[in-house]
């Protein structure tokens, strides 16, 4: 009784709205933090740049934020950082604007409770600041026209534009193209081969130049132009120097761990799909989809990176499968099931464990871990 109780009372959509607000707050908060640290990583990542040795894979942020403090004299770390916040919060934003007039049900929340979805972040606060976000952020703006039926031929060629670009930022849009696609054929019900061409060509293009063109990002004068203009990263992407095929062989027995995350968030989608209509083809089309970005995982150590930025775009593209609502506070009412008792039992794991952006692939050192036990174990340590 007291289990229905609490179940009856419980709103999907305002306890949405919350995570969604902490989520926001702590990747912008965070995200500030390293950039007033000179991070390695998660700044000097968006200051690779052209002027150092000349084309390069992420160079055009670099050169850009080089020309704006030319202009304006500001500190590269708050141009930085007022981009990051520009594109963080408008993902969060337009991604509220998705589920806004939603029905969202208990199955849908479990997939933001993942521990690769949006209490990813609130786990591995590496994950924040990336320029994967200008990916998040691009492909909820796209989710979010063709949901309200705003999404025009032209308005599809400016996104192939904005890709383009996207590729030149960060060459992980490459492998995540196919969401674009796949959120096409969500919405018409049809597969439109030749409208899905210009997406792959937007993003393949540049990733050819960069793999045929493309210099180090450190040229060598990377870090003497970063001191010079008041930056100094002491770690990170500049003094990236790892065969990283021959670093995940060494520590395989850390990345094997992957596999029981990836198996748990693959029981997790393929149970969330198990309750929609038309669900083979999209099932066929989502492990394509991950099948496109598996070089990824073979290039590059981040595994869990990859993994988290796959489950981030499905609970964007899972958003147009949901029923609309009269108010911002619809939901599915939760019903005491099989199903409820199955899905809870997925969140709680979600809860129980951490999935590392590289290394370790699954720890229980998950959400319960870092707000029970992590401050116990500091307490008695003073």
């Amino acid at each position: 009784m007291k289990i229905r109780k609490v179940v009856q009372n419980f709103n999907i959509k305002i306890f949405i709205y919350f995570l969604i607000i902490i989520t926001a707050l702590y990747t912008l908060a965070f995200t500030w933090i390293f950039n007033l640290k000179d991070d390695g990583y998660i700044l000097a990542d968006w200051l690779i740049n052209y002027q150092d040795g000349g084309f390069k894979r992420r160079g055009l942020s670099g050169s850009f934020f080089f020309i704006l403090q030319d202009l304006t004299g500001i500190r590269l770390n708050y141009i930085v950082y007022f981009f990051q916040f520009l594109i963080i919060s408008g993902f969060f934003w337009i991604y509220t604007k998705l589920v806004r007039y939603k029905l969202t049900d208990f199955l849908y929340l479990s997939l933001l409770l993942s521990a690769i979805g949006f209490v990813g972040l609130l786990n591995t606060v590496t994950y924040v600041g990336k320029k994967e976000f200008i990916v998040f952020f691009l492909f909820a703006y796209f989710v979010y026209l063709l949901d309200n039926d705003k999404l025009s031929r032209t308005k599809e060629f400016i996104f192939c534009l904005l890709l383009f670009v996207s590729t030149l930022l960060h060459e992980v849009t490459l492998f995540y193209i196919p969401y674009f696609a796949i959120a096409m054929y969500v919405k018409t019900g049809k597969l439109e081969y030749k409208r899905y061409i210009k997406f792959f060509v937007a993003v393949g293009v540049p990733a050819l130049l960069i793999m045929l063109f493309g210099k180090n990002v450190n040229e060598g004068m990377s870090l003497e132009m970063l001191n010079n203009r008041g930056v100094h990263p002491t770690y990170g992407i500049f003094y990236w120097n790892i065969d990283e095929r021959q670093y995940i062989k060494e520590h395989a027995n850390e990345y094997i761990l992957y596999f029981i995350s990836l198996a748990i968030s693959f029981f997790h989608i393929g149970y969330y799909l198990k309750y929609l209509n038309g669900r083979k083809l999209l099932s066929i089309l989502l492990i394509g989809a991950f099948l496109f970005s598996l070089p990824l995982f073979y290039l590059a150590i981040d595994w869990g990176r990859w993994m988290y930025i796959h489950m981030m775009l499905m609970i964007v593209l899972f958003t147009l499968l949901l029923r609309k609502g009269e108010s911002v506070y619809a939901f599915e009412p939760i019903i005491i099931s099989p199903k409820f008792y199955i899905t809870l039992g997925i969140i709680i794991l979600s809860l129980l464990y951490r999935v590392e952006m590289s290394g370790y692939g699954f720890t229980f050192e998950g959400i319960l871990y870092r707000a029970f036990v992590a401050p116990l174990e500091l307490l008695n340590k003073i």
